[in-house]
């Protein structure tokens, strides 16, 4: 009752979970437990069961007989030690000391060395192989034979009729229960083996149809960073078979100067536990019949859980995920754009205020206080002279406070497509002229030299002539803004094939190299930092280029800027002969091609003068 009661409990124990924690996170040998303990407890329940009529039969057992009784007993013992240790290779070692043991006695009882029952010794090994592990197999081979040993040593039992069977009949009997033994176990491990493989199998299909259905390409690598499986996503990424980036395939499509990185990755992620993410440039393959692209890439490589370190040649140590990041990647560089445009939308603004503010307040303070001046009663006692000089200080004042206005509200015009723009036929000689004569006035005012170089076979022009005017205007009151008393404007008008050619040269102040990029930026004065909006050498408002760039690009003309320090400058505005036909989008200005000028105009003639891009 005792035994039976211990055997329930142990049964209880086993279905409960008591078992060892090595085997609860691995199926197939948690499997190998359960098999184990099942095997031993039906084993020692069988013996239990025939113990009784056994000896009720044979009375006392002789000293062969309690040694095959314990050593029936002993599978019970392992069972009990595989559920508290969860050691299957000592409770294997111990079943097989069991059953050579109990083979042993067998012999023992049957005929000693000539005894069929040593058959069974072959058995134990194999037994422990298939139900267990090969350290197992060792254990049982070792104990097998010592068996063998044994029964080769040892004596047979003597006066024990009831074993001392026939040859004929003991050898038939041990060789057909030890097959049928080995069959069931085959059988049993051929099932296991089976049902894995099926498991297996599936398991592979669903890797299979996942790695299909992600888009993101998968790789294991090697050690040394060649590619050893490539998913079929590599079709989709880089426009190739998987087979075609094996090996070094991948890493020759790498950009050059992002390969150092990409090795760097690979080796970091084989030699720890946290995966690592770089960015490069892929050379992938186009469709049929379109050129190769470069693609930015974002790769992820974790290291092969489980796998040796260092990792064998031939054998994963990284798998990586790689995707294409390439719109990311212009998302980013788009939002960079917009914040540097949104930081010079900011600077602009904030010079737009300090530079009206100067060039509003400057005038009006003028106007202001001179006209008090005459309003007041002391005014009686000024003489007409001082009258005329205050009244022409006012005006001036008020003609620049226009000019300003006009330039503020021509800009806005430009730039928000709303610019009366109505191209027509007229005589742009006269035109030119008629600027030259009107700007005669302020160039003898500074001191300066205006000449005009004007072709005489001039065709007509069909273009906007208040534009064409304006940029005039402008052009020449900066030649002769920032020219100093003595120097020379020459404006030069002539037909260049299709296109007619206005050029305006000065022998003024020049423009520093850092400058001319942002030439033509509104508010921007050449040799002024940002923000510099007061104790300026020279007034105005930084527009009047920005003014004949956007009139230029409403004319789909060309505009370019040559200038040097102490060298002077030259601006030249090309326009087609026929400019109906041709507006330009509003808000985007032409560009300005920028140079320097190699010699300075007081040494050559505009007609020859050399220039440097």
């Amino acid at each position: 009752m005792r035994i039976n009661s211990a055997f329930a409990s142990l049964i209880d124990a086993r279905l409960t979970g008591l078992v060892h924690d090595s085997a609860a996170g691995d199926p197939a040998e948690r499997a190998r437990h359960e098999r184990f303990l099942i095997s031993r407890l039906a084993t020692g329940a069988v013996l239990m069961a025939m113990l009784p009529p056994y000896l009720l039969w044979r009375g006392v057992p002789t000293l062969v007989e309690a040694a095959a009784a314990a050593c029936l007993m002993l599978p019970v013992v392992a069972a009990l030690l595989l559920a508290r240790t969860g050691n299957l290779t000592l409770a294997h070692g111990l079943s097989s000391a069991a059953l050579t043991g109990l083979v042993v006695c067998l012999a023992s009882l049957t005929g000693g060395p000539t005894s069929a029952a040593s058959i069974w010794l072959v058995m134990i090994p194999v037994e422990a192989l298939l139900a267990g592990s090969h350290r197992a197999a060792l254990v049982a081979a070792l104990f097998a034979t010592l068996g063998a040993v044994a029964v080769a040593v040892i004596e047979p039992a003597p006066g024990l009729g009831f074993f001392v069977w026939p040859a004929t009949l003991a050898m038939p009997v041990f060789a057909i229960t030890a097959i049928c033994h080995v069959l069931a176990l085959s059988l049993e491990h051929r099932r296991r083996e089976g049902r894995w493989s099926d498991r297996l199998h599936a398991a592979t299909l669903r890797d299979a149809l996942l790695l299909d259905a992600i888009d993101d390409l998968v790789t294991w690598h090697d050690r040394n960073g060649s590619v050893l499986q490539a998913s079929p996503a590599a079709r989709a990424l880089a426009g190739t078979t998987p087979d075609a980036l094996e090996g070094r395939g991948l890493f020759n499509r790498v950009h050059v100067s992002d390969r150092p990185a990409f090795l760097t990755a690979l080796s970091d992620a084989a030699g720890q536990a946290q995966p690592v993410t770089v960015q490069f440039r892929l050379h992938a393959a186009g469709e049929a019949g379109e050129a190769g692209r470069v693609i930015w890439a974002e790769m992820r490589a974790h290291r092969v859980p489980g796998a040796a370190m260092p990792a064998a040649v031939g054998e994963a140590a990284v798998v990586a995920v790689t995707r294409d990041v390439s719109e990311h990647k212009r998302r980013a560089e788009e939002l960079d754009q917009a914040r540097a445009a949104a930081e010079r939308a900011d600077e602009v603004k904030s010079r737009f205020l300090a530079t009206v503010s100067h060039e509003l307040r400057t005038p009006l303070n003028a106007i202001i206080g001179f006209s008090e001046m005459l309003e007041a009663e002391t005014t009686l006692a000024l003489g007409p002279e001082r009258r005329r000089e205050y009244a022409g200080i006012i005006h001036s004042s008020g003609q620049h406070l226009l000019e300003v206005v006009n330039a503020l509200l021509d800009m806005s015009r430009i730039q928000s497509g709303n610019f009366d723009y109505a191209p027509e036929p007229f005589d742009l000689a006269g035109l030119a002229r008629g600027v030259c004569d009107l700007m005669q006035i302020r160039a003898d005012q500074g001191g300066v030299r205006l000449r005009r170089e004007i072709a005489a076979d001039l065709p007509e022009v069909t273009a906007d002539a208040r534009a064409c005017r304006q940029m005039l205007i402008n052009l020449l009151s900066n030649a002769v803004k920032f020219t100093p008393r003595g120097g020379d404007v020459v404006l030069s008008v002539r037909r260049v094939f299709d296109r007619v050619e206005m050029a305006v040269v000065d022998t003024g102040i020049g423009i520093a190299e850092a400058d001319l990029p942002r030439l033509g930026d509104p508010f921007f004065q050449a040799g002024l930092g940002a923000g510099a909006a007061y104790g300026r050498p020279h007034e105005g408002t930084g527009l009047g280029l920005s003014v004949v760039r956007g009139l230029v690009g409403l004319h789909h003309g060309e505009l370019t800027v040559e200038s040097s320090p102490s060298c002077g400058t030259r601006v030249v505005v090309t326009l087609p002969l026929d400019c109906r036909g041709a507006r330009a989008v509003p808000g985007s200005p032409v560009p300005i091609r920028t140079g320097g000028l190699a010699r300075t105009f007081r040494d050559e003639t505009p007609a020859t003068m050399r220039l440097t891009g």
